[in-house]
């Protein structure tokens, strides 16, 4: 846990222009298996945090795998 200056329970840092939209997912560059999601969170401040929301389910952040607009 932590605590970031520019999030609250009321306030997220502004947000880039890939947050809400639908991406194509691969993990280790393995095109065989995408997965398809929607960008959650796309940081232009502090914390610098892209995450995912995959259809699937699971979220995982932008360090974690590579990740296409469709």
């Amino acid at each position: 846990m932590g605590i970031k200056a520019n999030i609250t329970a009321t306030d997220f840092p502004a947000q880039g222009l890939m947050a809400g939209k639908r991406v194509r997912v691969c993990f280790h560059h393995d095109m065989s298996r995408p997965v398809e999601g929607v960008v959650f969170r796309d940081d232009i401040e502090e914390p610098f945090r892209t995450i995912i929301h995959l259809d699937d389910g699971r979220a995982v952040l932008d360090t974690e795998c590579q990740f296409q607009p469709l």
